[in-house]
């Protein structure tokens, strides 16, 4: 994933205090054609101001291939 696109303000609420989150754990996105793979986190961009995400991504996108 790309990063250099960096958010500045929120699309929904035009605020400017960007924060990142990540699922993990059990909250892992897997590849719908592989049963034997423990997938990779999401991570997220989101507004800490009114919590709305602005963009996510999985950490690993070589497991899908």
């Amino acid at each position: 994933m790309n990063e250099s696109k960096e958010v500045l303000n929120c699309p929904e609420c035009g605020g400017t205090e960007i924060g990142k989150g990540k699922h993990s754990g059990y909250a892992v996105m897997t590849p719908g054609d592989k049963l034997m793979t423990l997938g990779s986190e999401i991570v997220y961009t989101l507004c800490t101001d009114c919590g709305f995400i602005i963009k996510s991504y999985v950490k690993n996108p070589k497991k899908f291939k």
